[in-house]
């Protein structure tokens, strides 16, 4: 029956629907500003975002090469100390006399480095170490640490494994000096002979970190943005919420960082907002980063946005103005199409359409309703002509004997009659007798689990017979559902499963257990068996129809589904199984 729907008297006729598009193209224009305002947004902001970037990298490569001047100058430092003649004698391998020999030597190396230190606040301790035992630092009395062992220390062996090339450490705490411990970044470099191939020890500079301090903190990039400094292992080297990220309060992108190239920016948005980090790499293995926050950087863009917006609006106002009345004229039978097209998507296919007038809408409407009726008797006709078609392929599929089987099991009972085993010739083809009138008979497609259970326990005993001492099963079904139906040949596909594909190939001795409960208002049967398992993959494939499998036997997933068109979707199969261990299938019916 149709719908009933109020009147509603027509604003003015339309003879096509044609002319009412015409007007609608106010709905384009619309659509023209508000694409246009938004590109020109974006491409505003992006432009102002690329300044601020290039800004950024700038300013970062400022503070790279203050860096770098900052650590050749201590590359210089060591120059002194490489090509000071007392210091290439007092580390070689000649031997002094006495001590009063020796202490010349330290003293000249030690006013060296304290003249050095004079000038150079920011060096916490200059040191020499020579691979023949002797050290000298820019104190005239050093006492070393006992507990702390010079060939341990992470700067001593990377000057040694860098050959005479300068390095620089992470910072750390340099405990070498008993008493001392200052947190400090080392410049440490092997020193060679006079010929420049034999190493004779290594030169130390430790650096306060004071002055890199000040070199990364004084940047300003913006109200919140600030630099940091990490090593090419990613330690960090400076940061102004150092504390903070060494207490996981806070977290920075270190694996982004250390794996980006130097002069290469990246944008990252998250939580803490949208930033833009800019890399550069010094010679020594460090990253210098800047990070700043864009809403810091792009002052303009909120004046940018309210422009564009106040455009967009005027143009909005003016195109909504000429087109709302047509709009809404246009639109209102083809809404009331789409809600009677969204009623037969859900299935409702009684719906007919209102027609109004018979412009081209209203023949839409009119197809419209006659599609949906001819649809209606299509589905009828199709929804019982499948159920009949399923309903006979499974009777067929149950009728079916697998040839396989029949003949094994003659080939066994002929075995059995040549060696003179008469009685159990004669419980094997009871057993078969029974199992093929089972499985031929049509007139009922559900029985009593009594009846199924008596056909499983003939399979099994036909199956013990012919495997022997490699097959044994139990049945435990309670006998309060034994009143209860079941389709017929229920359990076969499961039991037949278990024993060519999980006890067939095993070493062990198999057993299957056959279960049948009730469990609330349904009947549960588990087949279980401790064959080879299977694995996920073969899990999934066991649900799917292989290649003949409708006409060879009973599938697995034919039984699904037959439990599903007799008893409904809720009901049905469920295996799980673990390799090695064994398949447990679950058959979930309701009591009938």
């Amino acid at each position: 029956m149709p719908r009933e729907r109020p009147l509603r008297l027509p604003i003015f006729p339309l003879k096509s629907i044609q002319s009412s598009i015409s007007f609608a193209f106010s709905c384009v224009i619309l659509a023209a500003i508000l694409s246009i305002s938004l590109i020109s947004y974006q491409l505003s902001v992006g432009a102002v975002e690329k300044n601020s970037q290039g800004y950024i990298e700038e300013i970062i490569k400022q503070v790279n090469t203050n860096i770098q001047s900052y650590v050749d100058n201590m590359e210089n430092i060591s120059l002194l100390a490489m090509t000071s003649k007392d210091v290439k004698y007092y580390i070689s391998d000649n031997s002094f006399i006495s001590p009063e020999e020796r202490r010349p030597y330290e003293k000249r190396i030690s006013d060296l480095f304290q003249a050095i230190l004079y000038t150079r606040q920011d060096i916490a301790n200059l040191m020499v170490f020579g691979y023949n035992g002797r050290f000298v630092s820019d104190r005239r009395i050093t006492d070393l640490n006992p507990n702390a062992d010079i060939a341990q220390q992470a700067w001593y062996k990377d000057a040694k494994a860098a050959g005479g090339r300068s390095v620089i450490s992470a910072p750390h705490i340099q405990n070498i000096i008993q008493n001392e411990y200052r947190w400090v970044v080392s410049l440490s470099r092997e020193l060679k002979s006079t010929d420049g191939i034999t190493a004779e020890g290594v030169f130390l500079v430790d650096l306060n970190l004071s002055v890199i301090n000040d070199l990364a903190s004084n940047i300003n990039l913006g109200k919140r943005g600030y630099v940091f400094i990490v090593d090419r292992k990613g330690n960090i080297v400076y940061h102004p919420q150092q504390q903070l990220i060494n207490s996981n309060l806070t977290a920075e992108l270190i694996p982004e960082v250390t794996a980006a190239k130097s002069g290469s920016s990246f944008i990252a948005d998250d939580d803490k907002g949208k930033r833009i980090y800019s890399i550069q790499d010094t010679s020594f293995g460090w990253k210098i980063v800047g990070v700043a926050y864009t809403d810091d950087l792009i002052a303009s863009k909120g004046t940018i946005r309210n422009s564009i917006l106040l455009y967009a609006l005027c143009g909005l106002g003016i195109s909504l103005l000429i087109s709302f009345w047509l709009s809404y004229r246009l639109s209102r039978p083809i809404r009331n199409l789409q809600a009677d097209m969204k009623l037969v998507e859900r299935g409702n296919f009684g719906i007919q359409t209102e027609i109004g007038q018979m412009n081209e809408i209203g023949q839409l409407g009119r197809t419209f309703n006659m599609m949906v009726g001819r649809i209606k008797t299509l589905m009828d006709e199709i929804i019982q002509n499948q159920e009949s078609k399923r309903k006979s392929e499974l009777q067929l599929l149950q009728a079916q004997i697998n040839p396989h089987f029949l003949y094994n099991t003659l080939d066994s009972i002929v075995w059995m009659a040549e060696q003179k085993q008469h009685e159990e010739v004669v419980l094997m083809t009871s057993a078969l007798a029974k199992l093929f009138r089972a499985s031929i008979t049509k007139d009922q497609e559900i029985v009593p689990i009594r009846v199924e259970a008596e056909h499983i326990a003939n399979y099994l005993l036909i199956q013990k017979m012919r495997y022997e001492s490699q097959l044994d099963y139990e049945i435990d079904i309670a006998d309060d559902i034994m009143r209860n139906k079941t389709l017929k040949i229920l359990l076969q596909p499961f039991v037949e499963n278990a024993i060519y594909h999980g006890i067939r190939g095993s070493a062990d001795k198999g057993l299957i257990a056959i279960r049948g409960m009730r469990v609330g208002d349904n009947v549960v049967f588990e087949v279980e068996d401790n064959g080879q398992g299977m694995t996920p993959e073969q899990l999934q494939r066991l649900l799917l129809p292989e290649d003949g499998e409708d006409r060879k036997g009973i599938g697995i997933r034919n039984v699904d589904e037959r439990i599903k068109l007799y008893f409904g979707r809720e009901y049905g199969v469920h295996i799980r199984s673990e390799r090695e261990v064994g398949t447990c299938v679950t058959i979930t019916i309701p009591i009938l």
